[in-house]
């Protein structure tokens, strides 16, 4: 009798531990998530490794876990895939999925132009303007990133058709930089700190340049909303409650941007970004820095300003009715305290 009671506790307990074993990791699923950054080093995903830096995740309860991927359209596959929960990437790419019957959503809009430049080396002094572009190779981060969409458009706004011209994927930083040097791109399109890099040592120069607004609007015709934080619809749904202690981290995180300078903020980073020249770092910054918004609210304009330039050259999105407002949301920075 005794032991038939001590199996049945027994049982009992096991059930019971079975039950919080179960139901423990559903309570603390939405606090560890997974982000993957389209290159965290690039001062156009500042924000990420930034809202570490200050704590402000932690400060939410949350357990996030940055990972580091060159090229956009990478890490957009791998958040398709599953292995991630969120992207800090361009939002174009919530249009170019929905062209393909996939939902992903802004949720906090990290800024208002694309902070890229279209470089030319200097060896290559032919090239004036994009519609030099004729028999060219040029660099892009990857095929089907953001600035392989921006750079198919100055080309096709320029005149020439897909086709003429070769996108190389060579990434940013030091694969960029040496395949400019070896002649294995013409021109390309990067961020900071590679612009500074290459202007510094005089090997490239600017041929179209868009990380200030006005910059922007001249180029592309309008606000350009790029670097945000963005997620598959379904999971923003399902996890509202994580979905919001992100916004607040990095809304707070856009505050601290606009509130302080390039050097302030400089401090906060890992000291390998600075790639050896400090000054640089914090010189592009703070005439960049101007580019994210201080509120992570999506631009007005802007979605479809990003719809017009790629319609321009993406048969995908030719003739397509797309629903600009399921790629973005407001509702979670707009509940922030």
């Amino acid at each position: 009798m005794l032991l038939k009671r001590t199996l049945l506790d027994s049982a009992a307990t096991i059930a019971l531990v079975a039950t919080i074993a179960l139901s423990a990791p559903s309570a603390r699923a939405d606090d560890k998530i997974s982000i993957m950054v389209g290159g965290y080093e690039k001062q156009i995903y500042l924000p990420a490794k930034l809202a570490e830096a200050l704590g402000y995740f932690k400060d939410e309860g949350l357990d996030v876990e940055l990972l580091n991927e060159p090229a956009g359209v990478d890490a957009e596959n791998e958040m398709l895939a599953g292995a991630v929960q969120a992207v800090v990437g361009f939002y174009d790419h919530s249009i170019d999925l929905q062209a393909k019957g996939k939902f992903v959503e802004s949720v906090v809009q990290f800024s208002q132009a694309p902070g890229e430049v279209e470089l030319v080396s200097t060896k290559h002094p032919e090239i004036k303007s994009p519609a030099d572009f004729k028999g060219m190779s040029l660099g892009v981060t990857g095929l089907g990133s953001s600035t392989n969409f921006l750079t198919e458009y100055l080309a096709v706004k320029n005149g020439l058709k897909l086709g003429e011209f070769t996108s190389v994927p060579v990434g940013a930083g030091n694969t960029f930089i040496a395949a400019m040097q070896q002649d294995k791109i013409q021109a390309g399109m990067t961020t900071e700190p590679t612009i500074t890099r290459l202007l510094k040592t005089g090997e490239a120069s600017i041929l179209v340049d868009m990380r200030t607004m006005e910059a922007t609007k001249a180029a592309l015709g309008g606000t350009y909303p790029a670097a945000s934080l963005y997620m598959q619809t379904d999971w923003v749904d399902a996890h509202k409650e994580a979905v919001q202690k992100l916004a607040n981290a990095f809304v707070k995180t856009l505050k601290f941007i606009n509130t302080h300078s390039g050097a302030e903020i400089a401090e906060k980073m890992p000291k390998d970004y600075y790639v050896g020249d400090k000054e640089g770092y914090v010189k592009a910054l703070d005439a960049g820095k101007a580019m994210f918004t201080a509120d992570g609210v999506m631009p007005e304009g802007g979605p479809e300003t990003v719809l017009t330039v790629l319609s321009a050259f993406k048969k995908d999105l030719q003739g397509k009715q797309i629903d600009l407002s399921k790629t973005y949301t407001t509702e979670f920075v707009k509940n922030v305290k």
